[in-house]
Formats: C-alpha cells, structure tokens, sequence
C-alpha cells in the first residue's frame, strides 16, 4: 500500500466534514496532546456527570487522520460512559499496534476506516491523539474525585 492509500476518500470525507465543536468554558477538565512526530496538537475539553461524558469540545491542528479519529470522537462521545471510552481508546491502540480488529459498537464503527494506519508507524500517534487527550481529561477528574 502507498501512503496515499491511506487517505482513503471517506477518510477524507470524515475529516472534511467534520463537526467543530471548540472549546467549552465550563468544562470539568481539560488536556493538550502533542505527536512529537508530526506535530499535531489537540486540547479537549469534557464534562462528566454520573461517569457519563456530557460535554466535549476541542481545538485540533492535525492531518487528515488526527482529523478524522478526532471528528468521529466530537460525533459520538457526549452521552459515552468513561468506561467504555476507555475501552474504545484500548481496542483503538491494538488495532493499531497489535493488528486487533476496529472498535466495536456501532456508533464506533467508523473507526474501522483508520484500520489501514496499522502499517504506517509514524502516523499512529496523531490517529490516536484524541482519544490520548480525551482520558488524559478522564484521568484528571477521576484523580479530583480521589483527593476530595
């Protein structure tokens, strides 16, 4: 497979036309991710209630791939339990590091597109940046909760 191959056209389609949702004044916790390899940044922004997210908003600069993981993820996750974010982002990383199959759930399913970075290293971290940075801001609350 060429690299071009990997912006496949509904890659391009889902990134393209992407929900942008910026950012939120309110929001419980905040994080920014950075790929040190190709230098996409992402900060999200979520709100949490009963471990359920319901809020997101976010800033991203990243090629077409951080674009659509990022794009799939501002479509689907308000209304997500942390849990089963938590669970989309493992299943995410093996299909990506571990040849795991794509996410499961259907509001998930158009992680599958993203299958084929599998075989491009380099671009894993920025397809992964989202879900890096959504419970990078999981994790923040959940130490908040601990302390109090």
């Amino acid at each position: 497979m060429d690299l071009s191959d990997l912006y496949s056209e509904r890659i391009l389609e889902i990134a393209g036309n992407q929900p942008i949702p910026g950012r939120l004044a309110d929001a419980d916790a905040s994080a920014r991710k950075v790929s040190r390899v190709c230098g996409s940044t992402i900060e999200v922004d979520i709100k949490v209630r009963d471990g359920t997210i319901i809020g997101y908003g976010h800033e991203i600069q990243a090629c077409a791939l951080g674009q659509t993981s990022a794009a799939i993820v501002a479509t689907h996750v308000i209304g997500t339990p942390a849990a089963e974010f938590r669970r989309v982002r493992e299943e995410m990383t093996a299909m990506l590091k571990a040849d795991g199959p794509p996410p499961g759930g259907e509001k998930w399913e158009d992680l599958r597109y993203l299958e084929p970075v599998r075989d491009y290293r380099p671009r894993h971290t920025s397809t992964l940046l989202v879900f890096e940075a959504v419970c990078a801001a999981l994790d923040q609350i959940e130490a908040g909760r601990t302390d109090a």
